[in-house]
């Protein structure tokens, strides 16, 4: 269990786990699994359920869980949780036939709810798009419908997209969008770059008329001597702007892997004012999500070869944000009080 003060920390569960009942840090779970998206607050604690994967035995529970006296509400369709320093909350778009003006509402709300509640800085967020990869009713791509609305929301509040911390933007196979955030009161960000592929809000326009708008991480720590967290995007075998290894699973896979130990090394992160260094063997809790179910060995192969054996790791079945992208990689490295990472 983590330090009093430190970020939140994150634990995979089983659907129901009995381990999470009387658990005082659980700030709320977010159920991978293979039903319907719904959002709610139980017991001061929040709950969302996401449709990530085809496969029951491949659902799971993403608990989050923080030290301190916990209270919990709602604000313009976002449900949330909080402790005195940290929030986690959950805004869900309906299916609709254009998403753009949901998108905009919804992260609206999220500004407008961590300014109020005094949470300003926005650490992590993820957010599942259900037929990411379909026609909306204006014949564009549901996820550059998506980012267009994000997009104008940063606009409407004057919104540097260099102030967006790491995200993930991947499929679901129903329920709209689901958006889940983590926000700070206090602490030290740093989002973090990778040198080998292009900053995702620079984009050229051929992604689409509103380009994605997050870091590829973001470094949070504590005021004081608490853990600090490295949140790595979900990340994909991208070089430059443009996907690699088009229809190769294992090569696509090792690219992620490439990219996301490119931008936790110590050369990157000393670009970035990080005076740490890390590697594939210091990620835990790690998403992967993959496009095709036959392509699910291949890619738990390759992950065991380059991760820590003792590394959690949840596979899903679901869509890519681009078509050609096979798979993505997401994860967290924890930095404990007083270590020297070097």
């Amino acid at each position: 269990m983590s330090a009093p003060g430190t970020a939140p920390y994150c634990s995979f569960e089983k659907l129901g786990s009995a381990d999470l009942d009387g658990d005082e840090t659980l700030l709320g779970v977010i159920e991978h699994g293979t039903g319907p998206a719904d959002v709610s607050v139980i017991d001061g604690r929040l709950r969302a359920a996401v449709h990530t994967t085809t496969r029951e035995d491949e659902s799971f529970a993403e608990a989050w869980h923080a030290e301190g006296p916990k209270e919990s509400g709602h604000h313009a369709g976002v449900a949330w949780a909080r402790t005195p320093d940290y929030l986690l909350g959950v805004a869900r778009v309906p299916e609709a036939g254009r998403y753009a003006a949901g998108t905009a509402a919804a992260y609206t709300a999220i500004f407008d709810l961590t300014a109020a509640l005094g949470y300003p800085t926005l650490v992590r967020t993820w957010n599942y798009l259900s037929g990411i990869n379909t026609a909306n009713a204006d014949d564009l791509e549901v996820y550059q419908d998506f980012c267009v609305g994000r997009a104008e929301a940063l606009d409407a509040r004057g919104l540097d997209p260099a102030t967006m911390p790491a995200a993930t933007g991947v499929g679901a196979h129903s329920g709209g969008i689901t958006c889940y955030f983590l926000a700070a009161r206090h602490g030290h960000r740093i989002n973090v770059e990778n040198p080998a592929v292009l900053t995702a809000h620079r984009y050229p326009p051929r992604y689409g008329t509103r380009p994605p708008i997050f870091a590829r991480a973001t470094w949070h720590a504590p005021p004081g001597p608490g853990e600090g967290r490295l949140f790595v995007s979900a990340t994909g075998g991208i070089l430059g702007h443009e996907t690699v290894h088009r229809g190769d699973i294992a090569g696509q896979c090792e690219v992620a892997l490439a990219n996301i130990g490119r931008v936790i090394s110590g050369e990157n992160l000393g670009r970035h004012g990080l005076a740490r260094h890390h590697g594939l063997a210091d990620l835990d809790h790690l998403k992967v999500y993959v496009r095709h179910r036959d392509d699910i060995p291949v890619v738990r192969r390759i992950c065991a070869d380059r991760l820590a054996r003792e590394a959690t790791i949840a596979v899903l079945h679901t869509d890519i944000a681009r078509s050609d992208l096979l798979v993505e990689i997401e994860g967290v490295v924890t930095v404990p009080p007083g270590k020297d990472p070097r």
